[in-house]
C-alpha cells in the first residue's frame, strides 16, 4: 500500500531573513516528523519533502499562509515508504545552480505551456500559429539516460551551470522554432526559459509543472519515453508516478 506522500515544488521570490525561515520551516517538519530536504536562497525555496498525508499537507498549508508562498502548488506522488533518511532545510546561494546571478526568474516568468497545450502540440507537430516546435531537455545527461520526449533537442549536459555555454552554441538553430524547455519539476526549464529569451530567442516556453505535471495532467504521457529519475530513494518514476 502506497500511503507516503512525496511533494516537490518551488517558487522564485525574493527572501529575506533566510535563518529566521529556515529556522521556522525545519522546526515545523520536525513537529510532523516530515523528512527530505528544502533549499532556501535569496531568489526563493525549492522542496522535496515525503510523510504522513495530513502532516504534508498541514506543512504545506501552514507555508502557504505567508504571504511569499501564498498559492504555492506541489507535485504529489505515493510511496510505500519514506525515500528519503533525514530532513534538511539548508541556505544556498541559488535554489537552483546556474552561475548565471543576472537570471532573476522573480523578476518575471517566461511565458509557460500547460501539459495539454504541450501534448497536443506535440500531436500536430506545430504550434498554434503554425510554427515548428522542438522540445529542450534541461536536464543531465544520466536523467536522459532513464527518458525523454521524442526528438528532445539533448545538449548533453552534466551540470546545469552548462547550460549558458551549450545555448551560446545551439542558438542559432532555435531562431526560427517555437521551443518548450522541459525539466522533472518546472525550476531548470524556467530559468532556462529566461536564459534563451536575453539570449534573443522569441518563441520560448517553459513546460508548465515540468515532467511530474505532465505525468499527473495527461493520460498515459504522449511523447514520453521511458522513466523520469528523481532524486530520492525511489530513483526514477515511470508515467503513472510509479517508482
Amino acid at each position: 500500500m502506497q500511503s507516503v506522500l512525496n511533494i516537490a515544488a518551488y517558487r522564485f521570490v525574493p527572501l529575506q531573513d533566510l535563518t529566521a525561515w529556515q529556522t521556522q520551516l525545519l522546526q515545523a517538519a520536525q513537529r510532523l516528523q516530515l523528512k527530505g530536504t528544502v533549499l532556501l536562497a535569496s531568489e526563493g525555496i525549492n522542496l522535496f519533502l515525503a510523510g504522513d498525508e495530513a502532516a504534508v499537507r498541514q506543512w504545506l498549508a501552514d507555508l502557504c499562509d505567508h504571504e511569499p508562498f501564498v498559492g504555492l502548488q506541489a507535485k504529489e506522488s505515493w510511496s510505500a515508504k519514506v525515500p528519503f533518511q533525514r530532513l534538511r532545510v539548508k541556505i544556498k546561494r541559488e535554489i537552483i545552480r546556474m552561475n548565471q546571478p543576472a537570471v532573476a526568474p522573480a523578476a518575471g516568468r517566461a511565458p509557460a505551456v500547460d501539459a495539454a497545450t504541450l501534448a497536443r502540440w506535440l500531436d500536430q507537430g506545430f504550434d498554434d500559429k503554425g510554427r515548428p516546435v522542438v522540445t529542450l531537455d534541461t536536464r543531465n545527461r544520466f536523467e536522459i539516460d532513464e527518458g525523454s520526449f521524442e526528438g528532445a533537442l539533448d545538449w548533453n549536459l552534466t551540470k546545469f551551470s552548462e547550460f549558458p555555454h551549450a545555448l551560446a552554441r545551439h542558438v542559432d538553430e532555435l531562431r526560427d522554432k517555437t521551443v518548450v524547455s522541459f525539466c522533472t519539476g518546472g525550476i531548470r526549464c524556467e530559468k532556462a526559459a529566461i536564459v534563451m529569451r536575453s539570449a534573443g530567442l522569441q518563441h520560448v516556453y517553459q513546460l508548465d509543472g515540468g515532467i511530474l505535471q505532465y505525468f499527473e495532467r495527461t493520460e498515459g504521457a504522449p511523447h514520453w519515453r521511458g522513466r523520469c529519475v528523481v532524486f530520492d530513494e525511489r530513483g526514477s518514476l515511470d508515467a503513472a508516478l510509479r517508482a
